[in-house]
This record gives C-alpha cells, structure tokens and sequence, in this order.
C-alpha cells in the first residue's frame, strides 16, 4: 500500500489535526498502524508505563441512568451496594496497590456528584493516600471548582471525569445528565489547577466518527490522562446484549488515541481482560502507556502479579512518582 500525501508528513509518526486525517490513518493495515503508534508512545514515555489503582468507596444507588453501568439504581443488577467504606479500608487497599507498582490510587464513589455531607470524609481518603507515598485520584460525578480546590487543599492530584462518548451519541447513553455539563466537571477541574483524566468507554454501539470525535474534543480540552475503556456487557443494563468488541477493532482504538493525543497518557482500564484475555502486550504496540491494575469497580481484575510479569517480559520499566 503506498503512503498518502498526510502520511508523508512525518518519517516517524503523523500528526493528527482533523477528522478526516483521523479517518485516513484508520484505513491502514494494522501493522502499519502499530507502527505509527509504537513509534509516538516511544517518543512520550519511552519504556515506562503508568500504573494506577482504584478502590470503589460507595457502591451503587445511583441516581442517573448511563446505560453500561452496574451501579445505577435504575436497573436490576448484581453490583453490590454500600455506603462510603471506612479509612482502614482505603489503607489497605492503597499500602496493596502499593506493593505492585501502582503510582496513582483513585478513590470511586458513585453518584451523580459529591455531596457535601460525604465531602470531609472523602478528602481524610485523599489525604491517607497521599500519606501513603501515591498519588491521590478520584472520581466522584460532576463536581464545582470550590468542591475540587477543597479537594486539592487535601492533597488531591488528579481528578477523572469520563465524557463516555461524543456528545452527539451520548443522548442514547444517558438521559438524566447532558453532555455540557460533563464537559463542564472537565473545564472545573483544570480551573481548579487539578491534572485532568477524562476517557470513554467503548463498544456501545457508537460509530468511528463518533470515536474521533471524542478524541478530538480530548484534545481541546487539554486533558492530561485519557482512560480507555472497552464495555464488559452487565446483565440487568439496557447494554446487556451488546457485542464485546474484538481484539483489533479495540486497538485501533488505542492507536487512534495515541495518534491524536501523541503526548499524553493513554491508560487502558475496563474490559481489558474481557477484550484481551491474555494477549496484553499488544496494548503498547498500540499506543498506550498506562493502565489499571487490580480489580475495577464491581468487577474482577487481572492478578497484579500477572501484569507485572508481563511487563518485565516485555521490557518495560513502571514509572516513578514522587508523592
């Protein structure tokens, strides 16, 4: 195949500025792809991957309705419900985390925002964390700039926000929250001089126009970590019958993101052993220099031990984080 005036541009790798060049380079074959993508993660991390690790500190009762979830009290479901958890359990599961490699530990509530009667007990978890020597995360729904400053008064580094989609699909996700206003909690947080992480989650039945899409918007956003995830089908959600996405259509996504977003950290999480199973390595072939280890939100992970073995193999180093 021979390579298009676009993909002359760079001997290394292209730079993607617009739908369309997107759309050009996901009509390579994959090994050409990989190639490209290879190349850009190379040049932003080199050999070093970022592990980070989450705990899901109040599960379930959630009020909105985003189709793919567990935790929504809208749907019947197996997910476990519980009210926030004590700070014993944050320790343990961050000094676990710890002792695998992990350099990020996000604390995870659901709901569709952080309630003020929760808010001191959810900054005492940031600060144990960060007490702990990781770099404290979190992910607690739509959130204000004072709400977020509070946060970072109490040692929080990074806070997520997924917009899941392109804001022209993201009405057939969700009903009981718009598009703006998760846009909004994104716009909140690098105001509040917080590091911004915001992804999506895959296989919903969205378009590739719609995956662009969304990248780009990542993109304009300035967001400094994108979490990919695929969807894990849940019995009980109006998701529950959807395909799981096959291995290659999963990494062109990663190589996408990695091709738009070049110097930014591309952090694969959900459904990464539903897609992959045991074939994890491809992962930074395609692009990613990131991901999740242990379990996820309400469920299991790969066996932290696994991955770590699997990078040692590969070659890769964990990257370091001074608290």
């Amino acid at each position: 195949m021979q390579p298009t005036s676009f993909l002359m541009r760079s001997p290394s790798f292209p730079s993607i500025h617009c739908a369309a060049e997107a759309r050009e380079l996901l009509e390579l074959p994959l090994a050409e792809l990989f190639r490209y993508a290879g190349d850009a993660r190379e040049a932003c991390s080199g050999m070093e991957l970022d592990l980070c690790s989450i705990l899901n500190v109040k599960s379930g009762a959630c009020s909105e309705d985003c189709g793919f979830c567990a935790q929504s009290a809208r749907f019947r479901t197996q997910a476990d419900v519980y009210p926030l958890v004590s700070i014993d359990k944050v320790r343990e599961s961050c000094l676990s985390s710890r002792d695998f490699g992990a350099g990020r530990f996000c604390v995870v509530s659901s709901g569709r925002s952080i309630r003020d009667t929760e808010a001191d007990r959810l900054a005492e978890m940031v600060g144990e964390v960060r007490q702990l020597g990781l770099l404290p995360c979190a992910t607690l729904g739509m959130a204000s700039v004072d709400q977020l400053q509070r946060l970072k008064e109490a040692g929080l580094h990074r806070y997520h926000h997924n917009l899941e989609s392109s804001e022209r699909f993201f009405g057939r996700i969700c009903s009981t929250h718009t598009y703006r206003e998760r846009l909004a909690t994104v716009r909140n947080t690098i105001e509040a001089g917080l590091s911004s992480c915001s992804g999506g989650i895959f296989g919903l039945g969205e378009s590739w126009a719609d995956r662009i899409d969304l990248a780009l918007t990542l993109r304009e956003l300035g967001v400094d970590s994108i979490p990919v995830n695929f969807l894990v089908p849940v019995e009980g959600t109006p998701m529950a019958r959807r395909p799981v996405l096959t291995r290659e259509e999963a990494l062109r996504i990663l190589a996408l993101f990695r091709l738009v977003l070049p110097d930014k950290e591309i952090r694969v999480c959900g459904g990464r052993n539903t897609v992959f199973r045991e074939d994890h390595e491809a992962l930074f072939t395609a692009g990613a220099n990131g991901f999740l280890i242990g379990n996820y939100l309400t469920t299991l992970g790969r066996d932290p031990a696994d991955d770590r073995r699997m990078m040692e193999k590969c070659g890769y180093r964990v990257r370091a984080h001074a608290p």
